[in-house]
């Protein structure tokens, strides 16, 4: 594992090339920034893939950037795949935290800010259509971090892909399953760290969003799957 300071960070993954395309304004596809494998094994991060989670990949690396007090983990994971699970029963079950792939449920979630967690088998799903997902785990509190995290969310360019508001695929909600303070992921990718980092968290959202299995934007508004003890 390596430490960068802050500015590669941007550099990067704004600098990452890709032939898929987004929103005005976003940056090319994930490229060189920190690929590695698996962070886990399977069951962590509350909900999809069937089977083992594969091993760290020989070779991968996550890359840590140092900033200061608030240093920001990202690292590439394995496609876990993307089936849809036609019931709640038996509860999903994913190899990273937050999840970045897998099994999901059909309905995926609005694109929207939740005040509630929101079950991972409908974030993934999100995910798969391009998203970004910003997660928190504040026990305390963090109202500052979380106004910062939507200003963030506000300032992001117009999809064209969007035709109703909020006119992109970003998600925010608590998830009290978070092992850190704030995440993120998009599809096989994700950022953790012990802080919300506007430059950090902004960085990826440019590189990734947009880069699901599928390009499509709309909302369903159907109610989520109950998967509570």
């Amino acid at each position: 594992m390596r430490a960068w300071p802050l500015a590669v960070l941007v550099a990067a993954l704004v600098g990452c090339g890709g032939s898929s395309s987004g929103p005005p304004g976003a940056a090319g596809a994930p490229g060189a920034a920190g690929a590695s494998g698996s962070s886990g094994a399977g069951g962590v991060g509350g909900g999809g893939a069937v089977g083992a989670c594969q091993p760290e990949a020989d070779g991968g690396e996550t890359m840590v950037f140092d900033g200061g007090a608030c240093p920001v983990a990202i690292e590439q994971h394995p496609d876990e795949g993307a089936q849809h699970q036609l019931t709640c029963l038996p509860p999903l079950t994913y190899c990273t935290r937050p999840p970045s792939s897998g099994n999901h449920y059909p309905i995926w979630a609005d694109f929207k800010t939740y005040t509630t967690p929101v079950p991972w088998g409908h974030l993934v799903h999100a995910l798969e259509h391009g998203a970004v997902v910003i997660v928190y785990n504040c026990p305390d509190g963090c109202p500052d971090e979380i106004a910062a995290a939507q200003a963030l969310i506000d300032a992001f360019p117009a999809d064209p892909l969007c035709a109703s508001p909020p006119g992109h695929r970003l998600i925010l909600a608590p998830d009290p399953t978070l092992d850190v303070r704030w995440a993120a992921s998009a599809w096989t990718w994700t950022i953790r760290a012990p802080c919300f980092d506007p430059v950090a968290f902004g960085a990826f959202m440019n590189a990734h969003y947009g880069r699901g299995r599928e390009d499509l934007c709309g909302e369903l508004s159907q109610p989520f799957c109950d998967v509570s003890p």
